[in-house]
């Protein structure tokens, strides 16, 4: 399992309580505070201070050659064309043929030229991609997007050795 912007920790500790002690949990944040308090909040995740884009060069050199699940708390919809490229390429050559990379997005951001970037990108690099119903008790209001299974073109172009 791998959290891409693991911030303050809130997935990262449902994460936590989800894996039970099974499985193997790293959560990169770029912010150096918010990495080094992350560790002391999440002894048990392994935290890494490091760019996202960083993924596929992160798991090579933990001996992990590709994640079952990709979690992302990044701001997307923030991010340039070119940025938000870059981070997708990473993350479907992380997954396995059969991974799943999950985002969580806000509802407000939906009409914006870098949210609809960001979807179509979606669509380009894993046959399925679902958006969950609208969580209304977040603030602002949200939804997840599940994409699954990376189209093996996209998984194979920054592939080690690709």
């Amino acid at each position: 399992m791998v959290e891409l912007g693991a911030g303050t920790g809130p997935f990262t500790a449902e994460i936590q309580r989800r894996l039970g002690g099974r499985g193997r949990h790293l959560a990169i944040e770029i912010d150096p505070v918010l990495a080094e308090r992350l560790r002391h909040r999440h002894p048990e995740a392994e935290v890494l201070q490091h760019d996202a884009v960083q993924l596929r060069p992160l798991l090579d050199e933990r001996g992990i050659d590709r994640a079952d699940v990709v979690v992302s708390g990044l701001p997307w919809a923030l991010f340039s064309p070119a940025a938000q490229r870059h981070l997708m390429d990473a993350t479907a050559a992380a997954l396995g043929p059969g991974g799943a990379f999950t985002a969580f997005t806000c509802l407000h951001a939906v009409p914006l030229p870098p949210a609809r970037q960001f979807r179509h990108l979606l669509a380009d690099r894993f046959e399925e991609v679902v958006p969950s119903r609208t969580i209304w008790r977040n603030t602002p209001p949200a939804f997840v997007l599940h994409a699954r299974r990376p189209r093996p073109s996209c998984a194979t172009a920054f592939a080690p050795g690709a």
